[in-house]
């Protein structure tokens, strides 16, 4: 090839300008990957942040739902235990009395008058 074929071919490609493009490329590919991995890198951890929020604040949700349900449970809970003690004493007063019955002279009505 004639230099003539050279510098025609160049100016076709896109002249002076092609050439700085092509010499900044062969110059500056490694700073130029490093840039884009850095802008990709960086990208990458916005999107890990973002995930990480987003798991926290679904994390309190299902913290403070547990935390009412928990509530909840506590509340009946004691509700139940409530009415057993209750069932206990009308029980404790049942048997009170059936000791206390007197049925050796027929009266099975009558309350004993001493204390047992």
């Amino acid at each position: 090839m004639q230099i003539t074929t050279i510098l025609a071919f160049i100016t076709a490609i896109g002249g002076l300008e092609a050439i700085k493009w092509m010499v900044r490329c062969i110059t500056c590919r490694k700073t130029d990957a490093r840039r884009e991995e850095a802008t990709v890198c960086s990208l990458e951890e916005e999107n890990r942040r973002k995930k990480v929020d987003w798991l926290e604040e679904r994390l309190t949700q299902r913290d403070e739902k547990i935390d009412g349900l928990y509530a909840e449970l506590r509340k009946e809970q004691e509700d139940k235990i409530n009415w057993i003690h209750k069932c206990h004493e009308v029980e404790l007063i049942q048997k009170e009395f059936e000791v206390k019955r007197c049925e050796i002279r027929g009266c099975a009505k009558r309350i004993p008058p001493s204390d047992y």
